[in-house]
C-alpha cells in the first residue's frame, strides 16, 4: 500500500509566532490504494537544487565561494543540504494535508544560509525526499515503510525567506564567533566602554587603516 502514496508540497510560508526563524511547508498526502492510513512517521530530507535556476552576476560573485567561478558550475555546482525534519501525520483516508515546520538558521558558516543570503530574488528550488513508517489497515494496523523513492518538489520565494528573517533580525546579519574571539570582543566592548556590539564593531573598523598602515610601515 505505501507504494500507493503520493506527497505533493502545496505551499510554504514563514511562520510569524515562532521562537526563532521556521517556515511551515505545507504537504498534500494521497493514499490512493483505499486502505485507511492510521498514521505515518514521516521523515523529509529537504535539499537546494542550485543548478536549476538562473543566477544574476551579482548573485554569481556572491555565490563562489560555495561553487567557485561561473565556468565550473557546471561541475560544482552540486545539491546544498538545507534540513532533515520528521513529523507524525495523523489518521486519514484517500488525503490529507499537514504543516511540516523547519527551523532555519542565519549562521553564515552553514552553506544553506550562505546560498539563500547572495540570492537576490526569485525562487529556490528544493527537493523533498521522504522516508518512514506508515500504520494502515482497515480491521488491525499493518506496519510498512515509506519507499525510498518518494519525493516532491518545492519552489521557495526568496522574498519568504527574506520575510521570516527580517522579523526575526530585523536589518541585521549574524555571524558565529569562536569562545575565545566572543571573549576578546566583549573585553575590547568593555575597556572601551562601548554602548553596543554595532558600535563595537565600528570601532573596531575604524581602526582598520592605521593597522594596514602599520604593516605597510612593517614590510
Amino acid at each position: 500500500m505505501t507504494e500507493q502514496l503520493s506527497f505533493e508540497c502545496v505551499g510554504v510560508r514563514a511562520d510569524p509566532y515562532a521562537a526563532g526563524p521556521t517556515l511551515i511547508f505545507r504537504l498534500r498526502i494521497t493514499a490512493s490504494g483505499g486502505e485507511r492510513v492510521h498514521a505515518i512517521a514521516l521523515r523529509c530530507q529537504m535539499r537546494i537544487e542550485p543548478a536549476q535556476r538562473g543566477y544574476a552576476q551579482e548573485e554569481a560573485d556572491r555565490l563562489s565561494d560555495l561553487f567557485g567561478e561561473r565556468s565550473r558550475w557546471h561541475s560544482s555546482m552540486q545539491p546544498v543540504q538545507f534540513a532533515q525534519v520528521s513529523v507524525v501525520v495523523p489518521g486519514f483516508s484517500g488525503e490529507t494535508e499537514v504543516d511540516v515546520p523547519v527551523p532555519c538558521t542565519y549562521d553564515m558558516d552553514i552553506a544553506s544560509a550562505r546560498y539563500f543570503a547572495a540570492l537576490a530574488d526569485g525562487e529556490v528550488p528544493l527537493l523533498l525526499l521522504f522516508s518512514g513508517t506508515a500504520f494502515c489497515g482497515a480491521g488491525g494496523f499493518s506496519v510498512r515503510p515509506v519507499p525510498w523513492d518518494k519525493e516532491a518538489t518545492c519552489r521557495l520565494p526568496v522574498a519568504v525567506w527574506r520575510e521570516m528573517m527580517e522579523q526575526h533580525f530585523p536589518g541585521c546579519g549574524w555571524i558565529r564567533v569562536p569562545r575565545a574571539g566572543m571573549e576578546a570582543l566583549l573585553a575590547y566592548r568593555s575597556r572601551h566602554a562601548l554602548p553596543s556590539w554595532e558600535a563595537t564593531v565600528e570601532a573596531l573598523l575604524a581602526a582598520v587603516p592605521s593597522c594596514e598602515a602599520l604593516e605597510g610601515t612593517a614590510s
